[in-house]
């Protein structure tokens, strides 16, 4: 599994990103018993990227409950604009 970058996953839908969680639980639960039954991965770091991915996807499903708007210009930032233009 590759890493996925944020942009990509906010531009993704709730069930598309509902399924991407669970692919990437999936993957980590066997990437995990693969190491718990003395076996080994086949890259090392691929479990914590795994980890990152899952709390990427979960962090954005969260933002987008709480109706939080990410990359939004804030009202502070465009009273400045306008003031460095007079």
């Amino acid at each position: 599994m590759a890493i996925i970058k944020k942009g990509k996953i906010r531009e993704m839908s709730d069930s598309e990103l509902s399924a991407k969680l669970f692919e990437f639980q999936k993957e980590l639960n066997s990437e995990r018993g693969k190491l718990a039954s003395g076996g080994r991965t086949s890259n090392p770091g691929k479990i914590s990227e795994l980890r990152r991915s899952v709390a990427r996807v979960l962090t954005i499903i969260q933002e987008r409950k709480l109706g939080i708007r990410v990359n939004a210009p804030s009202v502070k930032t465009e009273a400045k604009k306008t003031e460095e233009k007079k």
